[in-house]
């Protein structure tokens, strides 16, 4: 696909969010760097899948959604042309989920707010729309392959790629 465009997508989040669910949504043949904890598995690496439409390849990374893994999300949003923030709309706003949102303004990166969880109970959108007022916020449910691939793509379509390229990316 030597005319697509290429992007890089990183989606931040808090544990539990449902980030590693989305990537493997969207594509089933993801990778995924797994631990076992106490809930289950978590994402101690990253995540990466992908997606192609319309001319245009997503190239996804999910980030470790513990504060201790930092460096890692560093890391892996090098060379972003993009970002979502996936939030569960079940758990209330907190001090870590806000230092995402400030950490993607301060690097001045396009970003989207995936809200994710919608239907469960306890679900709250208007307290996110409240307090990210500044962002685009999308309610989804990282189950829906349609929803996330359509989202996801037209987030994509409002995204200059990055300009040095993606030499990692061409051979994916």
């Amino acid at each position: 696909m030597p005319d697509e465009k290429k992007c890089k997508i990183v989606v931040f989040g808090a544990f539990g969010a449902g980030k590693t669910t989305l990537i493997k949504t969207v594509d089933p043949v993801s990778h995924h760097i797994e631990a076992q904890c106490a809930g289950g598995t978590t994402t101690i690496a990253l995540d990466f899948g992908k997606l192609h439409a319309n001319g245009c390849g997503i190239y996804i990374f999910g980030t470790p959604g513990q504060e201790r893994y930092e460096f890692a999300r560093e890391i892996i949003g090098k060379g972003m042309d993009g970002a979502i923030l996936l939030i569960d709309a079940t758990s209330p706003p907190d001090a870590f989920i806000q230092h995402l949102y400030d950490s993607l303004i301060d690097a001045k990166v396009p970003f989207r707010i995936f809200l994710n969880k919608c239907n469960r109970p306890g679900a709250d959108q208007k307290r996110y729309q409240d307090l990210f007022k500044s962002a685009p916020i999308r309610p989804v449910s990282a189950l829906d392959r349609g929803e996330i691939a359509a989202a996801l793509l037209e987030f994509a379509m409002t995204l200059e790629p990055h300009p040095s390229g993606h030499p990692h990316l061409a051979e994916h």
